[in-house]
């Protein structure tokens, strides 16, 4: 029994490892045909040497494990571009934390130097979690640190994500923001453009101007400005924040939070 069990350790071992060769090396057959029919035009593509193309497949299949180091310098070179983007991100945070908050909300210490970049969906739930964090975090720090809040809606897979982004941007516009944006927080299982309107209501917007703000095309382009920012950053989830040169994610903890801060306060 012992020894079965063994071999059929060996063997699953053995199977995985085929397994994500034959998945690397099907991603790149899908890529290379990919390339022939998308890189030419349709009359050239369906001219392509059907004996050059046999040539480059053999190629792969004799040698996948030159595929398969390409694969692995590729993502190492993403993996060190992406680090330079964001240092240099660090960087202008330091030097002129303004540009970095742009004309996106802010709360908290006005001339600090200590600035917390909140990347968030307002539908996203871990997202929901953090905010509570949050509140608690800026009301005992509200002295020392500024918070800006970027949108970065993940319309993927939240369907009312924008929609909610846009409302609170035009609350923004009427200098009700923070209040609009922990009213979505509070209710997030009631995204909906009732839901919108209602908050504006309790917040004695200017109603006809809080719909045609939200629907405008100056809202759409707010809104890409930080989903742009998001994706140069190599953003794939939220909440996201960035204290300075320090980088966190997800629903953390208070405690977490202040440690991060207590790192930060250091390197000042």
């Amino acid at each position: 029994m012992r020894r079965q069990f063994q071999l059929w350790k060996i063997n699953r071992a053995r199977f995985l490892a085929i397994g994500q060769k034959a998945l690397a090396l099907t991603g790149l057959l899908l890529l290379y045909l990919g390339l022939l029919g998308w890189s030419l035009p349709v009359q050239a593509a369906s001219r392509v040497n059907p004996q050059l193309e046999e040539q480059v497949l053999q190629v792969i299949r004799d040698h996948p494990e030159v595929i398969l180091e390409s694969l692995q310098v590729y993502q190492q070179q993403q993996q060190q571009k992406l680090q330079k983007i964001r240092q240099a991100f660090v960087q202008q945070m330091k030097a002129n934390s303004q540009a970095v908050i742009g004309e996106s909300p802010t709360k908290g210490a006005t001339q600090s130097k200590i600035l917390l970049v909140e990347f968030s969906d307002f539908e996203c739930p871990f997202c929901a979690q953090a905010h509570k964090t949050l509140q608690q975090f800026m009301a005992t720090h509200q002295d020392e640190v500024m918070l800006t809040y970027k949108h970065f809606p993940l319309t993927s897979i939240h369907p009312e994500a924008l929609s909610a982004a846009k409302a609170a941007w035009a609350a923004f516009r009427q200098g009700k923001f923070w209040e609009y944006h922990d009213a979505l927080f509070n209710q997030q299982d009631r995204l909906g453009g009732v839901l919108y309107v209602a908050i504006a209501k309790t917040l004695n917007l200017d109603i006809e101007k809080f719909n045609r703000d939200r629907k405008s095309p100056a809202a759409d382009a707010a809104i890409q400005q930080d989903i742009q920012l998001a994706q140069q950053l190599g953003i794939s989830g939220t909440p996201f924040f960035v204290m300075n040169g320090e980088i966190f994610t997800g629903a953390v903890k208070l405690s977490d939070m202040e440690k991060i801060l207590a790192s930060v306060r250091n390197s000042l």
